[in-house]
């Protein structure tokens, strides 16, 4: 398997395979394939293995692309982000958020991840379960916006806005903790909580989470009175509304096919 990644804030994978070698991804993240791959769509393992994703915000089932011949298939996020090739070797897994999954080579194995604490999963962002890949292979993740990566030293510890926590190594604790100060939890706009990772470990920061980009342009919608939080220049109100329906649209279809790529 050979890859391109092509692109700036919106970009693709396209991955030439050589006949018989075979990606998955979960459904609706191809752009476009030679006549060369067949596609087959299945749980992924079976019934139980799919559902088992679906706890964890996935797809129930997942997309194999198969080379009969020189195959030559292209993957794409549907938000702006930063697209990372991540080699795993035989046993070495990464933890990620169940949106960054794109694709990854067959031999990859796609399971859930529980939390260790409860409350890490209740109030960190999260949804209580994230999605551990684990090698051999290479796996493609879709991290939002630009991405900074840090490695943490044993016991050093690092406080994040949980949306920006993109994939980490499995050996990073992850945990929450309440925002301390009074008028910090009332005027500080962080929410209540932060995530707190600690090392040893890599972890993967995304510059732009998918809920902030949603509540920005949220702000711009047309209320159910017909009105906009935006200034009353008809101009700003048509092009509101556009991206209203846009980005309607969008989420329509993400929540239909139950969509985390």
């Amino acid at each position: 398997m050979q890859y391109e990644l092509s692109g700036t804030t919106m970009q693709t994978v396209a991955i030439d395979l050589a006949p018989g070698e075979t990606v998955y991804s979960q459904t609706n993240c191809m752009c476009w394939m030679n006549d060369a791959v067949e596609m087959n769509t299945n749980t992924g393992g079976g019934f139980f293995a799919g559902l088992k994703r679906t706890f964890s915000g996935g797809t129930l089932f997942v997309t194999d692309f198969t080379a009969r011949g020189n195959g030559h298939v292209a993957f794409a996020p549907r938000f702006p982000g930063t697209i990372r090739a991540i080699p795993l070797q035989a046993g070495q897994s990464i933890i990620c958020r169940k949106e960054t999954f794109l694709c990854a080579e067959k031999s990859v194995a796609l399971e859930i991840a529980w939390q260790k604490r409860l409350g890490a999963g209740f109030f960190g962002g999260e949804g209580f379960i994230l999605q551990k890949l684990t090698g051999p292979g290479t796996a493609f993740l879709d991290l939002s916006g630009e991405v900074v990566e840090k490695d943490l030293a044993p016991g050093e510890r690092l406080l994040v806005h949980a949306g920006h926590v993109g994939a980490m190594d499995p050996t990073i604790d992850f945990d929450i903790q309440l925002v301390r100060g009074f008028k910090n939890i009332l005027f500080g706009g962080e929410g209540l909580f932060l995530a707190t990772l600690t090392g040893p470990g890599h972890i993967a920061l995304q510059s732009m989470p998918i809920l902030n980009l949603a509540e920005e342009i949220g702000r711009y919608l047309p209320d159910r009175q017909g009105s906009t939080t935006t200034s009353g220049n008809p101009a700003s109100t048509v092009a509101s509304v556009a991206v209203g329906g846009i980005f309607g649209s969008l989420l329509s279809g993400s929540s239909s096919n139950t969509d985390n790529c």
